[in-house]
């Protein structure tokens, strides 16, 4: 996977819980926590644009591009 989550070391930096995410940004509570224990869960563009808007973030402080590891 090229692009992964940064949500649990955003929220880490902020000492915001999963729970506090998903009651902040309004989400339903499996995907805050789905995205916050799984890197490469990648949220919806509704949904980063959610997170985005209530913490008043842009959505690369959310997701990074990772090089992918190739076994030529």
């Amino acid at each position: 996977m090229a692009v992964r989550n940064k949500i649990k070391e955003f929220c880490s930096n902020r000492a915001i819980t999963p729970y506090r995410l998903w009651k902040d940004a309004g989400l339903a509570p499996k995907t805050a926590y789905d995205l916050y224990n799984n890197p490469s869960q990648l949220p919806s563009s509704s949904v980063l644009s959610k997170i985005c808007d209530t913490y008043e973030v842009q959505p690369s402080e959310l997701l990074e591009w990772v090089k992918e590891n190739s076994n030529n």
